[in-house]
């Protein structure tokens, strides 16, 4: 139930894209803005069923096989868009998207995270996998499994690990790129999923522990909002 409802997710998505690309072509803002959305939206839901799934047998191979699995599929059917607002940062500081469009996609990002927590939640209500049996009752299931310095440590290290191989990366045949992401994203959960979730994404941080920026904001906005973030920035002062 939990792959269907993840496959069905990724099918809508395409639809919707292929729509606005019909329709807003001849409006860039709005048709940037719908197709991020979508885009993150897709990630979004799909790592929240995910990460109910993290317990299943045999443990942890299903769930970095189907973090790998998924992560190609967002890479196949999501090209052209970041999903990430780091990501968006990039084009944004060389100066190839002008501030106004960054804004906008970045907005975007954060709509779709709170958009997906709540189809996510409304799913779950309806308790159609047993996985989902409870879960939409959860409050703040923290990530964090270590010290708040640790974490943000963690995530400034994954966010730069990331970061570099997506650069590196670019001169690499696109079908092979997407494989070799992957599976560097599917090292990076097993590395540090047990101790921070190893997001390095502030968007998908927030859709899947919107709880626990609510009670600890501080602490959590320091770890995957700054950490990302600055990670992200030094890279791009290297380069």
């Amino acid at each position: 139930s939990s792959l269907l409802l993840m496959s069905g997710v990724v099918v809508a998505t395409g639809l919707c894209r292929r729509l606005a690309r019909r329709r807003l072509r001849s409006r860039p803002l709005l048709f940037a803005f719908l197709v991020e959305t979508f885009s993150t939206f897709q990630i979004c839901a799909c790592t929240n069923e995910l990460s109910l799934l993290g317990n299943v047998e045999p443990q942890p191979h299903t769930a970095l096989t189907l973090t790998y699995g998924f992560t190609v599929l967002h890479g196949l059917t999501l090209a052209g868009s970041t999903c990430n607002p780091c990501g968006t940062l990039q084009p944004m500081w060389g100066g190839g998207t002008s501030l106004r469009m960054g804004g906008l996609k970045i907005a975007a990002q954060f709509v779709a995270a709170v958009l997906a927590r709540a189809f996510m939640h409304f799913i779950w209500s309806l308790e159609m996998a047993e996985p989902h049996l409870g879960a939409f009752s959860q409050g703040c299931s923290s990530p964090m499994q270590t010290t708040e310095m640790q974490a943000f440590c963690i995530e400034l290290l994954f966010s730069v690990v990331f970061q570099l191989a997506v650069l590196r990366a670019e001169s690499v045949n696109p079908k092979y790129r997407v494989h070799l992401i992957a599976l560097l994203i599917t090292m990076l959960v097993y590395a540090g999923g047990n101790l921070t979730g190893a997001i390095f994404n502030p968007a998908l941080a927030f859709s899947l522990h919107a709880d626990c920026f609510y009670d600890k904001f501080l602490s959590y906005s320091l770890v995957y909002w700054i950490a990302p973030c600055l990670g992200k920035f030094l890279i791009l002062y290297v380069f």
